[in-house]
């Protein structure tokens, strides 16, 4: 049998991955991308001598980074020059009636940690100890049983381990973040430091489910590290290996349909996918890598959805962003590498953001002020001596990020990108008072602000979101979207917005899903690496890679 001809769509690191994955395995992979580089939601952007990363700003879950580039006989040294960050991050709690915001550095160092938590709370530091503790088992059991598998057989992951852990698992998945927090210690700031990875999540602590207490492994155990020159050269490194592995990348191709043809009962099968300009690129296998309800509701006709626009009434789209990447003129040495800022009000923060219901509806949505909202300064790490210096000397890059509602209205017209250029400001000056820098908006010198708006045209992110579907219980594990298409022989998803979920980490392991799938292999263990190549003809069923045998059907 000839070698199966695989097109991938779309240009993120889940498309790149899931072609270096298959190119390996012996498919012929054409991988399609709208813009004129790769990158997707982790873009990034240079001007006016200042470089910024546009997404994913957290190097988190190092061991999935090393398998990844491990199942490709690469390593993770070779490609990226990661540094330790301490602090790992620096956070600023909204200023009482003195003006004076109260702060907490997370150190590399477990006792000045401990010290440091029990300043806030007598006897905090030995609880939070504890809770990292139970963190890292959470985060061990999900690498080893939920995380790599498929969910074509959830009983495969039920191992003694997880069956002798599912009362305590149980407990979680009715308990949400918040609420475990709580139990643990009773600052409300600290409570933040063991909540805010809802974010990452799509979500906030009192929506997401007790279970993501695993994510303070992250940061509490493992530390946090950082890829010299920024995290696009991530990016660059996994398309590297693509293009190795014998992938062909084409930049500047629009997908405007995906072709099915009548297969097997009421099923049809992949044929290829459509390009804006009319050509058809023929495929036996197509995964997906686009935003996950553009692909179901814009590429796909409805009857071979699985998700039509009918199926996402229902749905939480999580949260969005306003995003402002500044050039400021001056050094900022208030501003660690990551900086937090957390109101005291965080529930009504997060209402203004989620709403009260679980599908968001805009109408119940607000801007939040003053907001949460996260920092980013790279050319803290990345500075003038630096051999790919963030800023030019003299000057130091930001990038905002405010949790926003995900309302792709805003910033889709002038009147309301200028609303938004308002708020830039106001945020702005915000972190200035609170982190006790002078005239942070008169220190600007560049600045981009893009919005919901922006993640609805540039990524057809569906209501604007900027991360994916957002981790609720409904919404996460063997409920989330599967891999595999349930109505298309040879259709596969890969990305945020399916298993096992968002994130740089999530993503490559959804590449690795598609893998698994093509070859029939329902466990939940990761694969062995290095992946031999060719692997694929080892496929249980092969029947998933064979070619169609019907003509293209061509869309009118």
């Amino acid at each position: 049998m000839r070698a199966p001809r695989v097109v991938v769509v779309g240009g993120g690191i889940a498309g790149l991955a899931t072609a270096a994955l298959l190119a390996r395995g012996g498919a012929r992979v054409t991988l399609l991308e709208r813009h004129d580089e790769v990158g997707g939601r982790a873009g990034t952007l240079e001007v006016d001598g200042f470089r910024f990363d546009t997404g994913p700003s957290w190097y988190f879950m190092p061991e999935v980074f090393e398998h990844f580039f491990g199942l490709l006989g690469a390593r993770v040294e070779d490609h990226l020059d990661l540094v330790p960050l301490d602090p790992a991050y620096r956070v600023f709690f909204e200023p009482g009636a003195d003006g004076a915001a109260s702060t907490f550095e997370l150190s590399g160092n477990a006792g000045v940690n401990r010290s440091r938590l029990d300043a806030i709370e007598p006897g905090a530091g030995g609880r939070i100890a504890a809770y990292a503790e139970d963190a890292s088992e959470a985060y061990g059991l999900a690498l080893d049983h939920f995380l790599y598998t498929t969910f074509e057989r959830p009983d495969r992951a039920l191992s003694p381990a997880v069956l002798r852990r599912l009362p305590r698992l149980a407990g979680l998945l009715r308990e949400s973040l918040a609420d475990r927090a709580a139990r643990a210690v009773e600052d409300p700031r600290l409570q933040q430091l063991l909540g805010y990875h809802a974010v990452f999540l799509g979500s906030s602590p009192y929506r997401a489910p007790a279970l993501y207490s695993l994510m303070s492994h992250l940061d509490l155990v493992d530390g946090v590290q950082y890829p010299r020159g920024g995290m696009y050269t991530l990016i660059e490194a996994v398309e590297r290996l693509a293009r190795d592995a014998g992938a062909e990348v084409r930049t500047g191709a629009d997908v405007a349909g995906i072709e099915v043809v009548p297969g097997a009962g009421r099923r049809g099968r992949v044929a290829g996918v459509r390009l804006a300009s009319g050509e058809l690129v023929e495929a036996d296998v197509v995964v997906s890598a686009a935003d996950r309800h553009h692909t179901e509701t814009a590429l796909l006709e409805p009857r071979w959805a699985d998700l039509p626009a009918a199926a996402w009434e229902d749905k939480g789209p999580g949260i969005s962003a306003l995003l402002v990447l500044a050039g400021v003129r001056g050094e900022l040495p208030e501003l660690a590498h990551h900086s937090l800022f957390f109101t005291k009000d965080w529930p009504a923060n997060f209402d203004a953001v989620l709403g009260p219901d679980r599908r968001s509806d805009p109408r119940g949505l607000r801007v939040p002020e003053p907001a949460s909202l996260y920092v980013s300064r790279t050319s803290a790490t990345d500075g003038p001596t630096s051999a790919a210096p963030a800023a030019p000397p003299g000057h130091e890059n930001l990038f905002l990020l405010v949790p926003f509602p995900a309302d792709p209205t805003l910033g889709g017209d002038e009147p309301s990108q200028r609303t938004l250029e308002g708020l830039a400001d106001r945020y702005l000056a915000q972190v200035g008072r609170w982190a006790g820098v002078e005239d942070l908006p008169g220190r600007v010198v560049t600045r981009r602000v893009l919005g919901p708006a922006h993640f609805a045209t540039e990524l057809s992110a569906w209501r604007g979101g900027a991360l994916g579907m957002e981790h609720t219980l409904r919404q996460s594990a063997l409920w989330r979207p599967g891999n595999a298409s349930r109505r298309v022989d040879g259709l596969y998803h890969a990305g945020g917005g399916t298993i096992p979920g968002v994130g740089l980490p999530m993503c490559l392991i959804s590449a690795e899903l598609v893998a698994k799938r093509l070859l029939g292999e329902t466990s939940a263990r990761p694969l062995p690496e290095p992946l031999r190549e060719g692997f694929l003809a080892a496929s249980r069923r092969p029947e998933r890679l064979r070619p169609a045998d019907r003509p293209v059907a061509v869309r009118r």
